[in-house]
């Protein structure tokens, strides 16, 4: 959802229908063997690629991919602008337990109203985040940014 929004590819000045929030690229369709991969979704208005990983609840991850990226930027004199910005604290109970029963579980038909209604509920959240990260990257002049985002909670 936040890279849809990040994308302008979704409303906000009004509440998703049920129809759109499914329709959100990758929305419930992520398996355990996509966690860890960088999801590349496009170019934002300035010009910004803008990926999502599915991290699950590993810890380790960002920290590795921020030293990774560390590395390669001071190796190959990278000057692009590397944000993390954690989704997680905006994620809603419903959703998590709509997500574990849909794509762990196979119950879609108790999973999906969960997931749509856990949308809905962290929808100006998500929104907040997205332009927090936004200008987070416009401010801050770091060449690697990382933002836990615990105020969304």
């Amino acid at each position: 959802m936040a890279a849809a929004f990040h994308l302008k590819k979704l409303p906000t000045d009004r509440e998703l229908t049920k129809e759109e929030i499914l329709a959100i690229p990758y929305f419930n369709k992520l398996t355990s063997s996509d966690f860890g991969k960088l999801i590349f979704h496009d170019l934002d208005e300035d010009k910004n690629p803008v990926y999502t990983i599915g991290r699950k609840n590993q810890k380790f991850v960002v920290p590795a991919m921020k030293e990774l990226g560390l590395l390669l930027q001071e190796r190959y004199n990278g000057e692009e602008k590397i944000i993390f910005s954690n989704t997680s604290p905006t994620v809603p109970f419903p959703m998590s337990i709509g997500g574990f029963l849909s794509r762990g579980l196979k119950i879609d038909f108790l999973g999906v109203p969960l997931l749509v209604a856990g949308a809905k509920i962290c929808t100006k959240d998500i929104i907040r985040l997205v332009e927090h990260t936004k200008q987070s990257g416009k401010q801050q002049k770091d060449k690697i940014i990382v933002l836990d985002n615990k105020e969304f909670k």
